[in-house]
């Protein structure tokens, strides 16, 4: 199982971006997804989170400016982000609870990353 994460890249402070995650390999169920920031010289942080039931939760700095979608069919999490700011930049990672298999546990993926730069 790969999560695949794109979308990333330079932004003047203001602007959009819209980035993606897909899911492949061996997949049986995707329960919940979401979407985690790394700023530099910080911890990973909480960004939102999508149920498999389409319940989204976000972090009170995106509220209003980001808004994360999923698409079952294509096995995918978006994450459309509009008025980004310069606290914005990061290493984007997305992640997902999946069960590869019949009778297996959920496990926890992670994707490598997308970095996105808001320039002020």
């Amino acid at each position: 199982v790969q999560l695949q994460a794109s979308g990333g890249g330079l932004v003047q402070s203001g602007g959009s971006l819209r980035l993606s995650c897909a899911a492949s390999g061996s997949i049986v169920s995707i329960n919940a997804m979401g979407w985690y920031r790394q700023a530099p010289g910080k911890q990973r942080e909480f960004v939102a989170r999508i149920s498999s039931s389409g319940s989204e939760t976000y972090t009170d700095s995106v509220k209003g400016r980001f808004t994360i979608s999923r698409d079952n069919a294509k096995k995918s999490v978006y994450l459309q982000m509009s008025s980004l700011k310069s606290e914005d930049t990061a290493v984007y990672y997305c992640n997902a609870g999946i069960r590869w298999r019949q009778g297996a546990a959920e496990s926890l993926y992670w994707g490598q990353g997308t970095l996105v730069t808001v320039s002020s």
